[in-house]
């Protein structure tokens, strides 16, 4: 419509005409642009707050998974102890013997939730995060420290060379007979206190003959203390970082 007047005027030669009308058309078109831009700052909005609210449940999630963790080293770190205790007495309970010192073998990994977050980077939506959030996050995301311990115990030399003595039977046995225990969230923070399993009391016995009798056992166990006992340290320190991320999240989704 006005084009069209705009036309007319310019044939007619409507200065008058001609200057409202191409105001109104300047006018129309920047009023159409701060819309379309309000309209887009305000999904935008939405969109990262919806970011955070989603970050922040993967935290909560994630911090869940690291106390279970933690938990579950600590268990690791009393039966490193107790193996110590046994293979030092010089009567010792082979059924006990072999039960710790298989349980100071174990190690464990919980994955964090990290899907929202490749989200909000594949997409190029950083941008839609509060610059201390997305540094804060970066850092968090940057590295896994429990896959890392993980991988760490899988390659220590003391669950290596337990686990060759004891035969896959008995392990086995050992499984099924004493299972983990797990919190009300569904992960696993530790070993059942009450450990019954069947097998033969010669079987058992020769076991711990060999377990006490193989130098390597005692020597490694003085690392596998190292590690256990760091394991927990490691993951509690990513917790902490978590936990301060956390809080700045919640703090920023309030109204």
């Amino acid at each position: 419509m006005i084009l069209r007047r705009l036309s007319q005027s310019l044939k007619e030669q409507n200065w008058t005409g001609i200057v409202i009308e191409f105001i109104l058309l300047v006018a129309g078109v920047f009023l159409g642009i701060q819309v379309a831009n309000w309209n887009q700052a305000q999904a935008d909005v939405r969109s990262g707050r919806d970011y955070v609210t989603r970050l922040a449940r993967d935290l909560d999630e994630d911090l869940a998974g690291m106390r279970a963790q933690t938990a579950y080293y600590v268990a690791v770190l009393d039966s490193v102890r107790k193996t110590d205790a046994l293979l030092n007495d010089p009567d010792p309970d082979p059924r006990s013997l072999v039960v710790n010192a298989y349980r100071a073998t174990e190690i464990i990994y919980t994955a964090p939730v990290r899907a929202t977050w490749d989200q909000v980077v594949a997409s190029g939506h950083l941008r839609l995060l509060s610059k201390n959030a997305a540094e804060e996050l970066s850092r968090y995301y940057a590295f896994d420290t429990a896959q890392d311990v993980y991988r760490t115990g899988l390659a220590s030399a003391y669950r290596q060379t337990v686990r060759r003595i004891i035969p896959m039977d008995m392990q086995i046995a050992m499984r099924e007979g004493c299972s983990d225990v797990r919190d009300v969230d569904g992960y696993i923070v530790g070993f059942a206190e009450n450990c019954q399993f069947d097998a033969d009391p010669a079987a058992l016995k020769a076991v711990a003959t060999q377990l006490r009798g193989n130098p390597g056992v005692a020597a490694d166990l003085r690392y596998q203390y190292s590690f256990a006992a760091s394991a927990s340290q490691n993951i509690d320190s990513v917790k902490a970082s978590a936990e301060k991320t956390l809080a700045m999240l919640q703090k920023e989704s309030l109204p």
